[in-house]
């Protein structure tokens, strides 16, 4: 799969543009705020509706406008055929509205995943030094994207979780809360499961990962869930761990207001192989943090071709500014042999552009206007 055409129409400062992106993808040149990261946040947004920045989708819009819109037609390398994919948000309501093929899907989540994109950004460093509800939206971003059912699990598991934590910090009668148990605990399991099973089948992955970045030192991946899972299976076995929890976090809930146990208290750890296990999180240098980082966005890259059984379009914002020489010719040398499609890169000059160098187009920007 690969981008060949964009249209944008006011994100943030972008403007008005029609692109036609070549085959190998493209280095998009230019001076630090022009706009160089806002382009790969266009093509993202066309693969999750949302911003891999945090931003919220009002902020997205230019300013003095009332929408912004971006158009993206994906070509099929394989087969020739083409999906256009579009998203829209308007200010006033707060609307947001995407279409694939011309058609408006009954529900949201059917319009993501059309790109199969991975971004690459300084920002990563975040999955690793920011709190637990970061690593928690990476799980979901990856698994809702590549896991069938997973998204869905996910939606039915917020508002079950949000009904209950409501009737806690209301102080309704235990009987008010435990309705929303029985929903809570099917949807979670559904959730939990899914973490379980990727992490899993990716611990040795990362760990290979981690090395190649990181010149030969290994690290381990650690799914800490939300729910003791030691040595409970799936299915129903994974709903009684649930309910046993719950039950023994009764008072605990009354005291604090908020649900204690469940999938929204996951998180991850990573800890450096062979130096005691510490934990990368609370000991790691800078570049050991931006290593861990780097493994996992390859992760998710290497499950989009897993899963999906397509070339992920990798989008590299500059990713290189923040990495010593030896990281950034290893990290170069994994994505030379890695089976990437199109690559769509930032850089501030040309002298930083090192993947695919001889053969992406140069393109430029200033102030938002971008010149092929």
């Amino acid at each position: 799969m690969r981008l060949s055409a964009l249209t944008l129409r006011h994100f943030r400062n972008l403007g008005t543009q029609e692109l036609s992106i070549p085959e190998p993808g493209v280095a998009l040149v230019g001076e630090n705020a022009q706009g160089k990261s806002n382009l790969l946040e266009a093509i993202y947004y066309l693969e999750t509706l949302r911003s891999f920045r945090g931003a919220r989708d009002d902020q997205l819009v230019a300013f003095g406008e009332e929408v912004f819109r971006v158009v993206g037609v994906m070509e099929d390398t394989r087969e020739g055929a083409e999906v256009e994919v579009a998203a829209a948000f308007q200010r006033r309501g707060r609307r947001k509205k995407a279409t694939v093929a011309g058609e408006e899907p009954e529900r949201l989540g059917d319009a993501l995943g059309h790109l199969g994109a991975v971004v690459f950004s300084p920002a990563d460093v975040g999955l690793v030094n920011d709190g637990p509800g970061e690593r928690r939206r990476f799980l979901d971003i990856v698994l809702s994207l590549n896991v069938e059912g997973y998204l869905p699990a996910l939606q039915r598991y917020r508002h079950a979780l949000a009904q209950r934590n409501a009737a806690l910090r209301e102080h309704h009668p235990r009987a008010a809360v435990q309705v929303w148990d029985e929903p809570l605990v099917r949807a979670g399991a559904c959730v939990l499961a899914a973490r379980r099973c990727w992490l899993g089948a990716q611990q040795d992955r990362f760990s290979h990962y981690h090395a190649g970045v990181a010149g030969g030192q290994t690290a381990l991946l650690e799914y800490r869930p939300g729910v003791p899972l030691e040595g409970v299976g799936d299915g129903d076995e994974m709903e009684a761990a649930f309910r046993e929890a719950l039950t023994g976090s009764v008072e605990r809930e009354r005291r604090n207001g908020a649900t204690a146990v469940g999938p929204h208290r996951d998180d991850l750890r990573f800890r450096l192989d062979g130096e005691g296990g510490v934990d990368v999180r609370d000991y790691g240098s800078g570049g050991q943090r931006r290593t861990v980082a780097l493994a996992l966005r390859l992760m998710e890259a290497a499950t989009i071709r897993g899963l999906r059984g397509r070339e992920p379009v990798i989008l590299l914002d500059d990713v290189f500014a923040e990495l010593d020489g030896p990281r950034s010719e290893r990290v170069l040398e994994i994505m030379e042999r890695e089976e990437t499609g199109q690559v769509i890169l930032t850089a501030p000059k040309e002298s930083d552009i090192r993947l695919r160098g001889d053969v992406l187009p140069r393109w430029r920007i200033r102030a938002g206007r971008i010149e092929a």
